[in-house]
């Protein structure tokens, strides 16, 4: 497939909670508004990965906002600095849905955007970011996670998600059992919320980043990059993604 045509910048944002939040965008040339999706960051924060993905969704025909969650994009290759900015955004129950959902509003408000045809894609930590923003009602269509925590600031409610969820999980992963992955599909089929979950074998936390490896060595983290279940979770992303917002 030809890469289209792709613009980037990053924009400034504020959230509620009065940080100051640096999002990059990117989205293809293109006359008419597309639909935007937001790329949420693993801890390590907003950094050269995730941006790569942006730009990706953009030469896919979608605009994309790789989100800050930390202020000023900080970013990390330490996990206890990645761990300790997390937290911080656990310290107050509402940091993450406030942030994120500044982060939506600002992608919404872009000229490339169709603001009401949203979705979300989010890994690691950015997952669970994704996941909550979902939970709260959020305006999107469509979520996709890949290596995601999957536990629910509260549970969703029936009626409230307004996306289909996409889960995307390594059977090795020893941070997010498969205990957390039933215990989510409970909370999806109770809250009657339409979703999957795609597992794949040999596959370890953070399976879609080919630096989980250097990172697992460097931190001594259970982490680990898998070619195939990156490849395979990336196409039923853009499966989903491309059913919800791209008319044939």
């Amino acid at each position: 497939m030809t890469s289209a045509t792709i613009t980037t910048r990053e924009i400034t944002y504020t959230a509620k909670d009065g940080s100051r939040l640096i999002g990059y965008f990117a989205a293809p040339t293109s006359q008419t508004p597309v639909a935007g999706i937001l790329v949420s960051p693993e801890w390590w924060g907003r950094n050269e990965y995730t941006e790569q993905r942006a730009r990706e969704l953009a030469e896919h025909g979608y605009a994309a906002l790789a989100i800050d969650m930390y202020g000023d994009k900080k970013v990390t290759t330490t996990s206890s600095q990645a761990y300790e900015w997390m937290m911080q955004t656990f310290e107050d129950p509402e940091t993450i849905v406030t942030r994120a959902t500044a982060a939506l509003e600002t992608l919404a408000a872009q000229d490339e955007v169709n603001s009401n045809t949203l979705g979300a894609i989010g890994f690691c930590y950015g997952g669970k970011v994704i996941l909550d923003l979902a939970r709260s009602g959020a305006p999107i269509q469509a979520v996709a996670t890949f290596h995601a925590n999957l536990s629910p600031k509260s549970p969703a409610q029936e009626g409230q998600v307004k996306a289909e969820i996409l889960v995307l999980h390594g059977e090795l992963d020893s941070m997010v059992t498969l205990d957390d992955v039933a215990n989510f599909r409970e909370e999806m089929y109770a809250a009657k919320v339409e979703h999957d979950v795609i597992v794949f074998e040999n596959a370890k936390h953070g399976f879609s980043n080919p630096l989980a490896d250097e990172r697992a060595k460097a931190n001594n983290v259970d982490l680990g990059y898998n070619a195939e279940a990156e490849k395979q979770g990336l196409a039923a992303m853009y499966k989903l993604l491309d059913r919800h917002f791209k008319t044939q």
